[in-house]
């Protein structure tokens, strides 16, 4: 298995976005930067802000696309290939509607799930075949209300369960710099 070199958190750009659902997987990256000191920079080539860290001996780039969701795939797919990185190299972090606030899960590969920051990875890699965390958000109810409740901060309740699946993912993050995928799935979802 090959070791993550590149971490993605998924954002829209602005002041506005900085608090909302969608913005989960932006949350995770400025948590290990946090964590491991490690500062974001703006870089206009590469369509966001990358750092870089290292964890037991490892490095790792993180990114935050400063484009809107939709056209994610642009700063990834630009990064990814100056750097040489694979996409099985690859971990998005992602909000997701299909796992309640609090749960995080790890896999590779699959669709979109109508996760328009997913679309656009997949259009511009040409691959579904990267690694995703997806952090639990929980769902609206209906499918009508999905872009509204995307786009608003979540409750002080589910915003702590948000952090907490944030943290039960950065135990894990030593094993995905190791290559150890189902060492990380295992731990994970069983946290």
């Amino acid at each position: 298995m090959s070791p993550i070199k590149l971490i993605v958190g998924l954002a829209n750009p602005g002041v506005e976005y900085a608090r909302t659902r969608h913005n989960a997987g932006a949350w995770f990256v400025e948590t290990i930067c946090a964590e491991f000191k490690s500062s974001l920079q703006h870089e206009a080539k590469f369509h966001g802000v990358v750092g870089k860290f290292e964890c037991n001996g490892n490095s790792c780039r993180v990114l935050i696309p400063s484009t809107y969701m939709n056209l994610s795939g642009l700063s990834v797919v630009s990064l990814a290939l100056f750097y040489k990185i694979l996409p099985e190299q690859i971990l998005i972090v992602h909000d997701e509607l299909d796992l309640p606030a609090g749960d995080a899960r790890l896999k590779l590969g699959g669709g979109h799930g109508g996760h328009n920051g997913l679309r656009d990875i997949i259009a511009h890699l040409n691959t579904q075949d990267f690694y995703r965390l997806r952090l639990g958000i929980g769902h609206p109810g209906h499918k009508d209300r999905v872009a509204d409740y995307v786009l608003h901060a979540p409750s002080k309740e589910d915003e702590m369960l948000i952090h907490h699946a944030i943290a039960d993912s950065m135990r894990v993050l030593p094993n995905l710099m190791e290559g150890k995928m189902q060492q990380a799935m295992t731990k994970l979802h069983t946290l």
